[in-house]
C-alpha cells in the first residue's frame, strides 16, 4: 500500500513539475510543490536516506538526488559541524539546510515561517524511529536543532513520541 501511494504521490509530483516547466496551471493540492524543492546530498548505497526521501514525497516534496564524491564537503560548506551530522543533507532553492530525519512535518513549518537569522534544521545521528529509520516500532525521543546563519544551535522542537512526528 504505502508503494502504491508513493507511486501516486511522484506522478503527481512530475505532473505539477512537468506542468510548471511548460507554464501550465496545475491544481491547489499540486501548487505545494514548487515551495518544496531540494537538493539531497547523500551516499548512494545509503537505505536510510533513500526512507527519508521517500517520506519527503509522500509529504508532496521534490528532490533532486545527488551523490557527491566528498559529502563531508558539502556539509562543511553549509557550516553543519561535525558533531551535528548525519548521512544525509537537503538543501531548498533559498539555501535552507535540513540534516538527516528531520520529518516533514518540521521542515513545513519551518519553511512557512523561517526563524530570523535561521540556517535550517538538523537532526544530528540517526534516532530510532525517525523518518527513514523506521524499525517496527521501536522510537528514540530526539530533538531537532535550529542551526542559525553564525553556526550556533538551539532546540527548535523536542519528538518525544513516534505520533509527534506526523501531521
Amino acid at each position: 500500500m504505502k508503494k502504491a501511494v508513493l507511486a501516486h504521490k511522484a506522478a503527481r509530483v512530475l505532473v505539477a513539475a512537468g506542468l510548471l516547466a511548460f507554464g501550465g496551471t496545475f491544481s491547489a493540492a499540486a501548487q505545494d510543490v514548487q515551495a518544496v524543492g531540494m537538493d539531497v546530498y547523500k551516499s548512494e548505497t545509503c537505505g536510510c536516506c533513500a526512507g527519508w526521501i521517500d517520506h519527503m514525497t509522500l509529504n508532496d516534496f521534490v528532490s533532486t538526488i545527488h551523490h557527491p564524491a566528498d559529502l563531508n564537503a558539502v556539509k562543511r560548506e553549509h557550516g553543519i559541524q561535525p558533531e551535528l551530522q548525519s548521512c544525509h543533507t537537503a538543501i531548498t532553492k533559498d539555501g535552507y539546510v535540513f540534516e538527516g530525519h528531520v520529518p516533514a512535518r518540521f521542515v513545513k513549518q519551518f519553511l512557512d515561517a523561517p526563524p530570523a537569522d535561521a540556517a535550517g534544521l538538523l537532526v544530528p545521528g540517526m534516532p530510532l524511529g525517525s523518518p527513514g529509520m523506521e524499525v517496527g516500532n521501536r522510537f528514540t525521543p530526539y530533538d531537532i536543532l535550529l542551526l542559525k546563519k553564525d553556526g550556533t544551535t538551539e532546540v527548535f522542537t523536542h519528538v518525544g513520541d513516534i505520533t509527534e512526528q506526523s501531521e
